[in-house]
C-alpha cells in the first residue's frame, strides 16, 4: 500500500452486492487487486449508505461472506458489525466458527451493542454484551466446550478475531477488556478517528496491555484518498471503503478494478 494503511471493500450483502454473480466478481477482483478484506454488514443501516430498505435485498452477511469466501483463496472476510445482543450468541459463535474453519481461517467477527433494545442501556447494555462475548469465546474454547457436548464445536485452526464497534468511552474500554480489534464504522472524519485511538492508547496503558496488539479498523463517511497517511499516522492498520457495485459482474470487476487504482495505487 502507497500510505502502509491496508484497504478493505464493504460492498457485498445488499443491493446488488447480495446477488450470487456480483458477489463472485466483487470478491474475485478484490482479491486479485490487492484489497486486504472484504466487508458485509447486517442489514441496509450497515452500509452507511442511504438505501431504501424496502426496495432493496440484504443477505445473512454468514452467508453472503459464506459465497466470497468460495470465490477467493487468501483475502479476509469481515462482518460490519454483527448486533449484539439481538442475536443469540450460541448461534454466532457457531456461524462464525465455521465459517472461520470453511475459509482457512480468514473471518474477523465485527460486533457491536447497539440495537439492544430500549431496555438494554449504559451500563447494563455493555454487562449483556461483555457476557455474550465471554459465552461465544467459552464455545469456541475446546475445554469449555467439553461438558456441553450440544454445542462442542470443531475448532478452526486459530479462532476468529473479534473487533468491536463504537466510538464512546464504554466502548472503546470493551476493546481493550476484551476485543482483539476495534472497527471505527463511518466516523466523521480524521480528527474523530484519532480521538479514539488516543482513547485507545491511553486505556491499554492503564490496563498493561500491548497497544500494538489490536487491529485497528476505519471506515469515513466522505473518505479522500490522503486520509490514509494520515490514519496510518494514528496509528489504523487498514481504512474501509464502503460503497455498493453496479449490478452487471463485469461491470463490477471493472469498478474493483478502478477503486483499486484509485486508492491503493494498484496497477491493474
Amino acid at each position: 500500500m502507497l500510505s502502509g494503511v491496508e484497504f478493505g471493500l464493504h460492498a457485498l450483502g445488499v443491493g446488488a452486492g447480495a446477488e450470487r454473480t456480483v458477489i463472485d466478481a466483487v470478491a474475485a477482483a478484490a482479491e486479485r487487486t490487492g484489497f486486504a478484506t472484504l466487508w458485509a454488514g447486517d442489514g441496509p443501516q450497515a452500509t452507511g449508505v442511504a438505501l431504501d430498505a424496502a426496495d432493496i435485498t440484504w443477505l445473512d452477511p454468514f452467508v453472503a461472506l459464506s459465497f466470497a469466501a468460495a470465490a477467493t483463496n487468501t483475502i479476509e472476510l469481515a462482518t460490519a458489525i454483527q448486533p449484539l445482543p439481538e442475536r443469540n450468541p450460541a448461534v454466532v459463535a457457531k456461524q462464525a466458527d465455521s465459517l472461520n474453519r470453511l475459509s482457512g481461517g480468514r473471518l474477523l467477527l465485527g460486533l457491536e451493542v447497539q440495537g439492544a433494545g430500549p431496555e438494554a442501556t449504559g451500563d447494563r447494555r455493555n454487562f449483556r454484551a461483555g457476557n455474550y462475548a465471554d459465552a461465544m469465546r467459552e464455545l469456541w474454547d475446546a475445554e469449555a466446550a467439553a461438558g456441553n457436548a450440544g454445542l462442542r464445536m470443531h475448532r478452526p485452526g486459530r479462532r476468529a478475531p473479534v473487533l468491536f464497534g463504537g466510538v464512546d468511552d464504554r466502548d472503546l474500554r470493551r476493546v481493550v477488556t476484551c476485543g482483539d480489534g476495534w472497527y471505527g464504522f463511518a466516523l466523521g472524519d480524521v480528527e474523530e478517528a484519532a480521538r479514539c485511538t488516543s482513547t485507545l492508547r491511553r486505556m491499554c496503558r492503564r490496563a498493561g496491555r500491548e497497544f500494538g496488539d489490536l487491529r485497528l479498523v476505519v471506515s469515513l463517511r466522505d473518505p479522500e484518498p490522503d486520509d490514509a497517511t494520515r490514519l496510518a499516522d494514528v496509528g489504523v492498520d487498514q481504512q474501509v471503503l464502503i460503497t455498493t457495485p453496479p449490478a452487471d459482474p463485469i461491470a463490477a470487476e471493472s469498478w474493483v478494478a478502478d477503486l483499486a487504482r484509485r486508492w491503493l495505487g494498484a496497477r491493474t
